[in-house]
């Protein structure tokens, strides 16, 4: 098997030369992606033309949903038999419900990382296989690992710990760690026992580093720095399972903190466009993935107007005094997203191997 397209440094790995850095792409939100959008729109025609020129056997995008499916648009419309899978299923059960219909124009198969995406893409008219999600599959720290990093990076092993995530992208960083700061100074006013670790993402590492230098109390930082991504990864892992609870980012992360079994409390804001045009579109009433797979509400959440420091604080010190709801509730999930079976990497390849045999057939 040959690979092309745009990738990070783990396809790269894999054989694939990516056409641009992915990073490029990093970018969440209406008022975020405005002043890109020039660039984006150059770089969705470059690499239509290159899928087009390349005529590969299939086309795989994966999440991403505004950039990929303009994308697999062009490749369809020039060269419908390329076959077109699309890994992660956009959130239509969240909101924009129609785009499952405008994807059917352009993707033939779909890969849902949760269980109750195949009847929304299916009732579109596209196959769509459930393959689990890969944080199911993902390797957790051991409890030495755990009490080694308690042990380097607090007070003492038995102080709770309180696990900070910002996101991962420079608007969420910005927004969210003075809401996130205040909040641990209320925090530490409740509880003084506590300790605090703030893991810091790749990209915006320099970014979060200088905004918690702010911060009222002293927190450790987790940064790929000069450790490499090896020891950063270990590190991460580490801090996930060393911690009582966790302030996050909404997103993947607070999968990632499940199956660590670190219970959370989820708070999130954006751009004010952002915020008015996605809050009249939403059609849920959490937008936490823990909550929504489990078909529980048991992980607080504080979205837009209500991300503020004066609820984040209390809610955090009430999951410390009794986790277990959480603990019952992850456990569910996990089992839902396919821990246990095979590998969703796996399952996902097996999937698309089939799609493409099938559609040989029927051609």
């Amino acid at each position: 098997i040959q690979y092309s397209g745009v990738g990070g440094p783990l396809m790269q790995a894999q054989g694939l030369t990516s056409q641009f850095p992915m990073e490029e792409l990093s970018l969440m939100g209406i008022a975020e992606v405005l002043p890109k959008y020039f660039h984006l729109k150059r770089r969705i025609r470059e690499c239509a033309e290159a899928v087009i020129a390349q005529k590969p056997d299939v086309m795989i995008t994966i999440d991403a949903p505004d950039f990929c499916l303009r994308v697999a648009k062009l490749v369809k419309a020039i060269a419908p038999h390329i076959r077109t899978v699309h890994y992660v299923a956009p959130s239509v059960w969240a909101w924009r419900p129609k785009r499952a219909d405008k994807m059917a124009k352009c993707i033939d198969q779909v890969l849902a990382l949760l269980p109750f995406e195949p009847p929304y893409m299916e009732a579109a008219g596209m196959r769509c296989d459930f393959v689990g999600h890969p944080v199911v599959s993902e390797p957790q720290a051991t409890q030495a690992e755990a009490q080694a990093f308690r042990l380097a990076n607090t007070r003492g092993a038995d102080r709770p710990l309180v696990l900070i995530l910002p996101g991962s992208r420079r608007g969420e960083v910005a927004r969210l760690t003075p809401l996130f700061g205040a909040a641990i100074k209320e925090l530490a006013q409740m509880r003084p026992d506590l300790d605090y670790v703030v893991v810091a993402a790749g990209p915006v590492s320099q970014a979060v580093q200088a905004a918690v230098a702010e911060w009222p109390v002293k927190v450790h930082v987790v940064h790929p720095g000069v450790q490499g991504e090896d020891a950063y990864r270990q590190a991460k892992r580490a801090a996930f399972a060393a911690a009582d609870v966790a302030i996050a980012a909404s997103g993947t992360v607070s999968l990632e903190l499940a199956a660590a079994r670190t219970p959370m409390v989820i708070a999130y804001d954006m751009a004010w466009l952002s915020r008015q045009i996605i809050g009249r579109m939403l059609r849920v009433d959490t937008v936490t993935l823990v909550n929504l797979v489990a078909d529980s509400r048991t992980v607080p959440e504080f979205i837009g107007t209500q991300c503020r420091p004066d609820l984040i604080a209390p809610a955090v010190a009430q999951v410390l005094a009794d986790p277990s709801p959480q603990h019952q509730a992850m456990t569910l999930c996990m089992a839902r997203l396919g821990a246990g079976g095979e590998p969703p990497g796996l399952r996902a390849a097996r999937a698309v191997l089939d799609g493409l045999s099938q559609s040989r057939s029927q051609h």
